[in-house]
């Protein structure tokens, strides 16, 4: 059988973003009006049209590091927080998107605004805002660092409980973030436990840099709900079963994984080993601002490159939601949204809606 080859607009696919960053979030242009706003000069590595590239070693990630931490510079008040918290929602709800859960870790930005209760406040209610303009259900993912002490971690868990809830802007997950090689996992256990205890999702970090035995500590002392990436549990298949198994979403970010240095081609990212195992998996982007690319792009990266045809695509798109932390009455309207975008004709050359839109060919960006 041939496979299905018709070319529906993915902007236009119903989808929920699981895996975004704070600063990360940020398009170049509005990264450059901060830094105006800030009076903070930018190098050029953060503001020309080539995506961060390096190698998957402790050289590589402190690279990154840097240039993440430079780009955060400029987001130094509180009217530069709200530009970003309403600068992802626009770019989402551009892309399709219904639902996105962004990730933050509010002590970066503690001293700008007065403390970390008063960062974490301002991005809810900037989530409310901006969800409320663009038609998007927004969900704050309070994460804290491996590259702080344990106990900080504690307090952001407890910050997090404070600010729980299921409605709009509030936050929905507790997770950890950086360079997965840092610290001892065991030791945010603790603070774990005091965000599971209250009924909020875990969604920390692993199996990107770090390996499947990463990802057995995770798993074992963390709990997650969903796992940040994940895509390296491929290599043990047991742990991938038990995982699947278990019912642990996977947040994959293919762009994120070739720019980071994990595989060296896109068409060596294992989605669709992923996808045949029977894992959850919601398509993330990351870190836009840094590698260029944004939640459309991995799903183009999966059709143009991965080979996914589009009833795969809308599955994805379907996995996507329901690892979301939306409500189910949310939910069930988006999956029928899904239904009805996958029932669009296309042409009959296979290469767009009848409406005459043409999908542009994404596959050189990622080779």
């Amino acid at each position: 059988m041939q496979p299905d080859r018709s070319r529906r607009d993915l902007a236009r696919l119903p989808k929920a973003h699981l895996h975004l960053h704070f600063t990360g979030s940020l398009d170049v242009a509005t990264l450059r009006e901060l830094a105006a706003l800030a009076d903070i000069p930018l190098p050029d590595t953060l503001v020309d049209t080539e995506a961060l590239s390096v190698p998957a070693t402790t050289r590589g990630w402190h690279r990154f590091q840097r240039s993440y931490d430079t780009a955060r510079l400029v987001v130094a008040s509180e009217e530069a927080m709200r530009r970003v918290v309403s600068a992802a929602v626009a770019n989402d709800a551009r892309e399709g998107s219904r639902r996105l859960e962004l990730q933050i870790d509010p002590s970066s930005y503690a001293p700008h605004v007065g403390g970390i209760v008063e960062a974490l406040e301002i991005v809810m209610d900037e989530a409310r805002r901006s969800g409320q303009q663009y038609g998007l259900s927004v969900g704050v993912v309070v994460a804290a660092s491996r590259l702080r002490n344990p106990m900080q971690a504690e307090t952001l868990a407890r910050l997090a409980v404070r600010h729980a809830g299921d409605g709009p802007g509030e936050v929905v997950a507790f997770g950890l973030s950086n360079d997965e090689e840092a610290g001892v996992t065991e030791e945010w256990s603790h603070a774990f436990a005091i965000a599971r205890r209250a009924g909020l999702a875990l969604v920390p970090h692993g199996g990107e840099l770090a390996g499947p035995e990463h990802v057995r500590r995770i798993v074992d002392s963390l709990h997650p709900t969903r796992l940040g990436h994940g895509v390296r549990t491929t290599e043990d298949p047991a742990l991938l079963e038990e995982l699947v198994s278990r019912g642990i979403a996977f947040e994959v970010c293919p762009t994120s994984n070739v720019h980071l240095g994990v595989y060296e081609s896109a068409g060596d990212v294992p989605l669709r080993m992923l996808v045949e195992a029977g894992a959850t998996v919601a398509l993330g982007a990351d870190d836009p601002l840094l590698f260029l690319a944004r939640l459309t792009d991995q799903y183009e990266l999966a059709r143009d490159v991965l080979g996914f045809t589009d009833p795969e695509l809308a599955d994805l798109a379907r996995s996507s939601i329901r690892a979301s932390l939306a409500g189910p009455t949310e939910k069930a309207e988006w999956l029928a949204e899904v239904d009805d975008w996958l029932a669009e004709p296309v042409s009959e050359r296979g290469d767009g809606p009848v409406d005459g839109r043409l999908e542009p060919d994404g596959a050189d960006q990622y080779r």
